[in-house]
């Protein structure tokens, strides 16, 4: 059997804050976990795939200017 031993115990009026802080830290930490687990923004659906127009009307510029 394992025993316990402690020199002092805390004093209960140093220790008032520190359920509420306990307790505000545990909802931050869920609150975040929730808002990046469940984040409804997925780059992959607006990552761009190929060249845009941009990149193909400067293509056609320099295919134009190039002497043949």
């Amino acid at each position: 059997m394992a025993t316990i031993a402690s020199d002092s115990l805390p004093s209960p009026t140093r220790d008032r804050g520190r359920g509420t802080a306990n307790f505000a830290d545990f909802r931050a930490f869920w609150r975040q976990f929730f808002a990046r687990a469940f984040d409804p923004y997925r780059p992959e659906l607006h990552y761009m795939r190929g060249p845009g127009p941009a990149c193909r009307a400067k293509q056609a510029a320099n295919a134009q200017s190039r002497p043949g």
